[in-house]
């Protein structure tokens, strides 16, 4: 059993569903999030609204998982993320789940 941790814009959202449906992932939990991005650092010519803070309306998932669900998962993620043309992208984790009931 793995636990799946997914974020990304919420633009995503169906794209993700979808993938999770396609991996045979029939269980997750969701939830709207406010993602942030410190720009603080970012040269003022590149920022184009000019503020140190960065606020995206987000999605979190997370799922129980068979093990064998996750390498699919992660094809479809990057095949998905590599036809990207945005900056933005799917992020997902894999944590090991050592004692589930």
């Amino acid at each position: 059993m793995k636990l799946l941790i997914i974020t990304a814009i919420a633009a995503f959202d169906q794209d993700i569903k979808k993938m999770l449906k396609q991996a045979d992932v029939k269980t997750f939990t969701y939830k709207e999030v406010t993602g942030f991005k410190d720009l603080s650092e970012e040269a003022i010519e590149s920022n184009w609204f000019a503020t140190d803070m960065s606020l995206n309306e987000s999605i979190l998932y997370y799922a129980f998982v068979k093990t064998e669900n996750v390498d699919p998962f992660f094809a479809l993620v990057n095949e998905f993320n590599a036809k990207q043309e945005s900056l933005s992208n799917i992020h997902i984790a894999v944590l090991n789940i050592e004692k589930y009931n």
